[in-house]
């Protein structure tokens, strides 16, 4: 982007106005940029703030959070993203960044995320052309992002879906959900019960071969671009890795089919698996055991599920955000399905609805 001094007074009342209470990131836009116009867009969970803004014809994204890189700490948003783009998966570029004052400016991928394109969706071979598409990008990801990039390795390497951390996941949805939200004194023997089922579950998914997980993979955090020039297809492109780490191959997958915000039925959901099982295979030259495939699959996917209605839950108890609330019945859904499946999961799964229904 080119720099310029002369703003008109209408956009420099714009920038300020846009930017209340942010006057720092007004001031740099004002001092290093030729800015056409300026708006606020909504940003995710995080409490991070994003403005789209033009320039010379030209749209970017400026990201807003604290500043970083000082004591010679890197931010990871920078750190995956750059470990990614060398690995070949799509992500958004970096095109200027500004540590001490927590800026960074990126290639704008406009508004339309998967779940919009999904919504708009009439046909179902288009749905399941976009999620097989999806699915080749999460191959590509495991297979391409899991071998280190560059000289340096980066933190995601040594970090791991490991049992403590997988069952902080499910205490913190304890805590959040059915103590904090709903209020519910829970009795000590279905506490045991919900503890010593979640932790047998999380014993095994702790237990599996891991590849680089993107760690939020749903279809919020999938951007859907139009085709480049001399191709057919839609661009897409993942936002949010920031927090990747290692973990079971069926993390990401689970996320992505068993997702709170879009609804696919059973039939589904088993083609898709199948579908990424035939694409694993055929690039890795491997055969899977399928039903243990799914197995995993099914035991990530409640984790998985169980751990966002503890994110959405404390998303209302610690910010009063509550527009994340109304995606807990369909998350809550997904978990009852799954554990009809397997018998000896039934207490389990009746301790954790009696709580929730009742």
């Amino acid at each position: 982007m080119s720099n310029g001094k002369n703003l008109g007074a209408e956009v420099r009342e714009m920038i300020d106005q846009m930017m209340v209470g942010d006057e720092e990131a007004a001031s740099w836009v004002k001092k290093s940029r030729v800015i056409d116009s300026l708006v606020k867009i909504p940003g995710d969970a995080s409490t991070r703030r994003y403005y789209r803004l033009t320039s010379v014809g030209r749209s970017y994204i400026l990201m807003r959070m604290d500043p970083f890189m000082k004591d010679g700490f890197d931010l990871d948003f920078l750190v995956v993203q750059k470990h990614l783009t060398l690995a070949s998966v799509e992500v958004p570029a970096v095109l200027d960044v500004d540590p001490e004052r927590g800026f960074i400016l990126l290639e704008d991928l406009g508004d339309v995320t998967l779940l919009r394109r999904l919504q708009n969706v009439s046909n179902p071979d288009v749905e399941r052309h976009l999620y097989e598409r999806v699915i080749d990008q999460l191959v590509n990801l495991q297979f391409h992002a899991s071998p280190r990039q560059g000289s340096k390795p980066i933190d995601a390497f040594k970090l791991r879906f490991d049992h403590e951390k997988l069952m902080w996941e499910m205490n913190h949805t304890i805590e959040h959900f059915y103590k904090q939200y709903l209020g519910r004194e829970i009795k000590p023997h279905d506490l045991k019960v919900m503890e010593e089922g979640l932790s047998e579950i999380c014993h095994i998914l702790a237990n599996q071969p891991v590849v680089f997980t993107h760690r939020d993979f749903h279809s919020r955090n999938v951007m859907v671009m139009p085709p480049e020039e001399g191709t057919n297809n839609d661009r897409l492109v993942m936002i949010d890795f920031q927090d990747a780490r290692m973990g079971p191959a069926q993390y990401d997958l689970a996320s992505l089919l068993k997702d709170s915000y879009y609804q696919l039925d059973e039939g589904q959901i088993k083609s898709l698996v199948n579908y990424y099982i035939a694409r694993w295979e055929g690039v890795s030259q491997q055969t899977l055991d399928h039903t243990e495939f799914f197995r995993v699959f099914d035991l990530m996917s409640v984790q998985r599920n169980f751990k966002a209605i503890g994110s959405f839950a404390s998303f209302m108890n610690r910010r009063g955000n509550p527009s994340y609330l109304k995606y807990i019945g369909n998350t809550f859904e997904n978990i009852r399905r799954t554990l009809l499946k397997y018998p000896e999961y039934s207490e389990l799964r009746e301790v954790l609805f009696h709580y929730y229904y009742f």
